[in-house]
């Protein structure tokens, strides 16, 4: 599985090794899934060998765990080798507990690559589980080692094959969303549609656990309705963060400074509280931004304090008297547009939460931090 969000700091885990300068990590949590899956997949070998092994059934099974994350490694290789040939920069490879997942700096930057990306992880494991079922096939499936060659063609098979289903957080997801993308010329509505599909291989996943024996007239095996209740639990979570995650960035789209911004005006930092509210009024402003005697927007007038000082004082009022400070870089070009103006405003608030907005050098507006979030929001 492949994602285009590249990490804000390395996932812990062991790094094993590098491949195009990416780290290849291996999370805490793969032991954990290496262990329970050699306890689950013990009684299976124990019958395919047949007699009392002993302990050699859990070494056998390990053996088939290993082969299962390493056909999930050349799965996120082969991701991120196609990534770098198409110009973007594999950041990390990790194996997790639901397999592993690679992160690239920055997003596919057109619909060919996202398709290309993609599908180039689920065709390594086909390519595998053929020359592993040929493998197995010369060797014969009689003896451990045809069984672990037997296993990784079932695993690589099915592991190519699943992932290829249209629906994110899968591979065939972003195919999907690539689709979509190239149909519409809008990536963050095809991000939504794949991510509704997702929704519907989750709930199948389940379905199919459930529903397929009962049709048959057969109880539903306990093992394989949990093991597909997990599945189903983590493809629903990667879904549903994919349709939220695509309609907040079409939400960004959209971002303008008349979308998030209020209006403002800019008065001297010697004149008075009544002369700014002049000017504010005659603007249709609803902002007053006061700037310092080398013109920098230094301060905003509060306009809860402002609304405070009796009409009789306002005019012997200093602006300053009811206002609150715009550090140095608390400001942005307020003719940015969509996520070109989220991420000024995204640094511009590192200094404070609120931010003036300049165009060709003159304030214009007024923009507060948690506007643009229930803007995303909305």
């Amino acid at each position: 599985m492949s994602t285009n969000r590249p990490p804000e700091r390395r996932t812990p885990g062991w790094v094993i090794g590098r491949v195009v300068g990416a780290p290849i990590i291996l999370a805490p949590s793969w032991v954990l899934a290496a262990v329970l899956l050699t306890f689950f997949i013990a009684p299976s070998v124990r019958r395919w060998l047949g007699g009392d092994l002993g302990p050699r059934i859990y070494v056998v099974a390990l053996g088939f765990v290993v082969l299962l994350f390493a056909s999930v490694l050349v799965h996120e290789l082969a991701h991120g080798l196609m990534a770098r040939a198409r110009g973007q920069h594999p950041r990390e490879f990790v194996l997790t507990l639901w397999g592993g997942h690679t992160s690239f700096g920055g997003v596919s930057p057109t619909p060919l690559t996202s398709v290309l990306v993609a599908v180039v992880g689920p065709l390594s494991n086909l390519l595998f589980a053929g020359i592993f079922a040929f493998a197995a096939d010369q060797v014969g499936t009689d003896s451990v080692g045809g069984l672990l060659l037997w296993s990784g063609a079932v695993s690589n098979g099915f592991l190519g094959a699943f992932n290829l289903i249209p629906g994110l957080p899968l591979d065939g997801g972003w195919v999907l969303e690539a689709v979509i993308w190239g149909i519409t010329k809008n990536r963050h509505t095809g991000t939504v549609v794949a991510g509704w599909a997702g929704r519907l291989v989750a709930v199948g996943v389940l379905a199919w656990a459930l529903l397929v024996p009962l049709m048959t007239g057969r109880q539903p095996d306990i093992s394989t309705v949990v093991w597909s209740a997990l599945i189903g639990s983590f493809l629903w979570s990667g879904a549903s963060a994919a349709v939220r995650g695509g309609r907040s960035q079409k939400a960004v789209t959209q971002i303008t400074l008349a979308t998030v911004g209020r209006r403002a005006v800019s008065v001297g930092h010697t004149d008075s509280l009544a002369h700014a509210g002049t000017v504010a009024a005659a603007a249709g402003a609803d902002e007053v931004v006061i700037l310092s005697p080398d013109g920098r927007p230094a301060a905003y007038v509060d306009r809860a304090a402002a609304a405070s000082v009796p009409a009789a004082v306002a005019a012997s009022t200093p602006v300053t008297a009811v206002a609150i400070p715009l550090p140095v870089g608390a400001s942005v070009d307020g003719a940015l547009e969509g996520q070109a103006l989220v991420t000024a405003i995204g640094e511009a608030t590192r200094h404070s939460p609120v931010v003036a907005a300049l165009v060709d050098g003159r304030v214009v507006g007024l923009i507060r931090a948690m506007d643009v979030v229930a803007a995303i929001r909305s």
